[in-house]
C-alpha cells in the first residue's frame, strides 16, 4: 500500500510510481507557462530576433510533461495574445504573431504537441533526445520559415539566418536534460 496525499493507493504488483492528479499536471502546466515568459524577458537583443531563454523551458516542459507540454504552451501564447508583456522583449498582443518572431511562437506550440506525443507513446519514452531534436527542428523549421516571409528572403537566406541560435539551442536541450534528470517528476 502506498500514501499519495494521505490517500492510501493500492498499486499493481511491481509497480513503483504512482500516476500523476491532474490537478498537479495542470498547476505544472501554469508553472511552465509563466517559465517561459520568464524565459522570453531574459533575452539578448540581436535584431529582429532575441535569443531567450524560452527553448529552454520548452524543452524542459516536453521532457517534464510530456503530452501537457503542448497546453503549457497553449496558456502561455494565450498569455502573451491578451496583452500580457511575455513574449521576447517584454512584448504582448496578437500583432507577436504577425511578426518575425511568430514562427517560433507557433514552433513552440507544435514542437510540445509533436515532441510530447512522441514522448508519451511507448516507442518514444526511450528516447528523450530524439524527442528533443524533434521540438528543435518544428522550432527552427517554423521560425526559419516565418521569419524568411517576414524579411522577404530565399528558403536557403532564412535559414541561414537561423542558423547562429542553434549552437545555442543545442547547449539548452542538453542543459534541460540534464535538469530533467536531476529532477525526474
Amino acid at each position: 500500500m502506498v500514501y499519495f496525499n494521505s490517500v492510501p493507493i493500492k498499486m499493481a504488483e511491481g509497480t513503483t510510481t504512482i500516476k500523476r492528479s491532474r490537478a498537479r499536471e495542470l498547476a505544472l502546466c501554469a508553472v511552465f507557462a509563466a517559465l517561459m515568459g520568464a524565459g522570453g524577458l531574459i533575452s539578448i537583443p540581436v535584431s529582429p530576433v532575441p535569443f531567450t531563454l524560452q527553448t529552454f523551458f520548452l524543452y524542459l516542459s516536453i521532457l517534464v510533461l510530456k503530452r501537457g507540454a503542448a497546453l503549457s504552451q497553449a496558456i502561455y501564447i494565450a498569455m502573451g495574445l491578451a496583452g500580457l508583456p511575455i513574449f521576447s522583449r517584454g512584448m504582448g498582443g496578437y500583432a507577436v504573431l504577425i511578426g518575425p518572431t511568430g514562427g517560433f511562437i507557433i514552433g513552440f506550440l507544435l514542437s510540445a504537441l509533436i515532441a510530447g506525443a512522441y514522448l508519451s507513446a511507448p516507442w518514444g519514452r526511450r528516447s528523450p533526445l530524439l524527442a528533443l531534436g524533434i521540438a528543435m527542428a518544428i522550432v527552427f523549421g517554423f521560425g526559419g520559415m516565418w521569419l524568411g516571409f517576414w524579411l522577404g528572403l530565399d528558403f536557403y537566406a532564412a535559414y541561414l539566418g537561423v542558423l547562429p541560435f542553434i549552437p545555442g539551442d543545442v547547449a539548452k536541450a542538453a542543459l534541460a536534460f540534464a535538469a530533467f534528470k536531476k529532477i525526474r517528476m
